[in-house]
């Protein structure tokens, strides 16, 4: 059995899901940075199927960052 913790965070998911709560790429890049520099290991993005702007703000989340998952 492992002894590393693995944390999944899906703030940009469901985050957006909240009523009023609209973030454009460059928030979501900011947000991400700083996820990873908490030591997150998975962030779920988005949902890139959804629209052509999600698709292209989880590529570029993916670009921002070099150690969580995406």
């Amino acid at each position: 059995m492992s002894d590393k913790l693995f944390i999944f965070d899906t703030t940009l998911r469901d985050g957006e899901q909240v009523p009023g709560c609209q973030l454009n790429t460059v928030e979501k890049i900011q947000v991400a940075r700083q996820l990873e520099a908490l030591g997150v290991d998975v962030i779920e993005a988005g949902f890139p199927i959804s629209s052509p702007g999600d698709f292209n703000s989880v590529i570029e989340i993916s670009k921002a960052v070099t150690w969580p998952t995406i």
